[in-house]
């Protein structure tokens, strides 16, 4: 009997131990869940399902990012003062022998203590950028000159280890989210890499010259770092790629925007780039924007940008303008000139007119000041499209982006100039809609009760003649007299008073 009653519950236990075993098992296998495969592979065709240029990107219009690094501690030449330091014949080397010492002896580097950034302000930068009307902003995120503006790992050569001794980046990505702006980080450090390690054999396509005696041709593994003094594939591997993705990881940018040469970095590279950094958003639900200057990433997947040019038609895709608040280095110098309020926002209202996004560059000082000149440019354009910007914002292109005597060149970046001339007056307008409304946006003063007439929507320009149900002034409560006509268009008087010295606004809203 007791042989029985020990055998039971022998086993007993054993099925309880087994049952126990079993579910652990379960828990285990239920705590590891099979990892889901990206929706995205390294391929121009997988990568290309991505929508390039999602609703609120579009409908933003205006973003604002900075050239503020170690090159604006010399504040003199360009941002391109770490490279031109470098050639005798160059203005900038002379200028830094004379202030600095040789190159040789005060090399770049050098400079990182003196960058402080003692007076930077996020908050205020934030408080800035959202006044002026700006939907997205952000920090170059690094230039030619291989220091890191946000707390790498990658490089001992970043803000939070040398320099400020803060994370530039993160401050800013919390302030400019909690002013209910996106996140923009650019790159231009595709130029960084030294393509040319023969003493005197210069490749124009590297930022640093590799030249005898000097710190870019160091043998100094730190040194090399910054330089871009390295072996082509260590560097892919180990710079170019680990510093996206530690800026993806680090901060969730909404866009990551590329300069120029990106096309000089092997395709398995970029594809690695694109790849990742689309899948990451699609695990955290972000929808998110590659800019690219050249034809170095598919448009299927990434928003063109022109350098300080623009289009001259209506883009059949979203597009992005980069210019300069400046009239000359992208980055702070001394007696730096500035564009006035008008001429940005008719830059601005051009650019929307065709379907583009303007991102616009502050030149801050090295203390982390933003001059006030600039402030107040950015304040007065802010000021108009906080009483205007239905004209702008989440609107599109009509079927005509305007009229008037002031044309936009063809061309890219080889056109700036032209671009940079360009002076737009009262007589030309620019069409933007939305919805059952068509804005016609005047570049300047309309002189009170002058008679305008809006050529555009004659029949033989429009074709297929609208319905209109009313016509008004923005800024103005009187009433106005128009008539529509085949032949001659939009016929109308402004109000008794000017309305905007900048410029003015005529809302027509056609039937629905």
């Amino acid at each position: 009997m007791k042989s029985s009653i020990l055998k039971l519950s022998l086993c007993l236990m054993l099925f309880s131990i087994f049952s126990c075993n079993e579910a652990k098992s379960k828990e285990v296998k239920k705590e590891s869940p099979k990892e889901e495969t990206p929706k995205y592979s390294e391929d121009w065709e997988s990568l290309g399902k991505h929508n390039e240029a999602p609703a609120w990107f579009k409908d933003a219009k205006l973003g604002i990012y900075f050239h503020w690094g170690v090159y604006s501690v010399p504040a003199y030449g360009s941002e391109w003062y770490p490279r031109n330091m470098h050639l005798e014949d160059h203005a900038v080397y002379k200028h830094h022998v004379e202030k600095y010492g040789h190159p040789s002896e005060f090399g770049y580097h050098d400079f990182i203590p003196m960058f402080k950034a003692e007076n930077f302000n996020p908050k205020e930068w934030a408080d800035l950028f959202q006044k002026a009307g700006a939907k997205f902003a952000g920090p170059v995120a690094e230039h030619h000159d291989g220091f890191a503006m946000w707390d790498s790992e990658v490089t001992p050569w970043n803000v939070a280890d040398r320099g400020p001794k803060r994370d530039i980046t993160g401050e800013l990505e919390k302030e400019i989210r909690k002013h209910g702006m996106k996140l923009i980080t650019t790159f231009h450090h595709s130029k960084n890499l030294q393509l040319s390690d023969e003493l005197g054999n210069e490749n124009p396509k590297s930022h640093y010259p590799y030249l005898e005696g000097m710190p870019t041709s160091s043998n100094d593994p730190e040194l090399q770092l910054l330089y871009g003094n390295m072996d082509h594939e260590k560097w892919y591997n180990e710079i170019w790629f680990p510093k996206l993705k530690e800026v993806i990881d680090k901060y969730n940018p909404d866009i990551v925007w590329f300069d120029y040469i990106l096309g000089d970095i092997p395709e398995k590279y970029r594809l690695k780039f694109a790849a990742y950094y689309l899948n990451e958003a699609e695990k955290k639900g972000q929808e998110v924007v590659i800019g690219r200057k050249q034809h170095d990433l598919p448009l299927s997947l990434s928003v063109d940008d022109l350098e300080q040019a623009r289009k001259n038609v209506i883009g059949t895709k979203t597009w992005m303008t980069d210019a300069t608040i400046s009239n000359g280095s992208w980055c702070y110098t001394e007696d730096l000139g500035v564009k006035l309020a008008e001429d940005i926002l008719h830059m601005l209202v051009d650019i929307v007119s065709k379907n583009g996004v303007l991102l616009l560059n502050v030149s801050p000082k090295a203390d982390g000041t933003i001059p006030e000149n600039q402030k107040e440019g950015l304040l007065k354009m802010g000021k108009w499209l906080e009483t205007y910007g239905e004209a702008v914002y989440g609107t599109e292109a009509w079927y005509t982006f305007g009229e008037g005597p002031t044309k936009e060149p063809k061309g890219h970046f080889k056109n700036h100039q032209a671009f940079m001339k360009l002076k737009y007056t009262n007589k030309d307008i620019r069409y933007t809609t939305k919805d059952y409304t068509i804005y016609a946006i005047i570049l300047g003063e309309v002189e009170a009760n002058k008679n305008l007439v809006l050529e555009s929507f004659a029949k033989e320009n429009i074709h297929d003649m609208t319905s209109i149900e009313n016509v008004e002034f923005l800024g103005s409560n009187e009433s106005i007299d128009w008539e529509l006509s085949e032949e001659k268009g939009l016929s109308l008087k402004a109000p008794s008073k000017v309305i905007d010295d900048m410029a003015t606004v005529i809302k027509i809203t056609i039937s629905q």
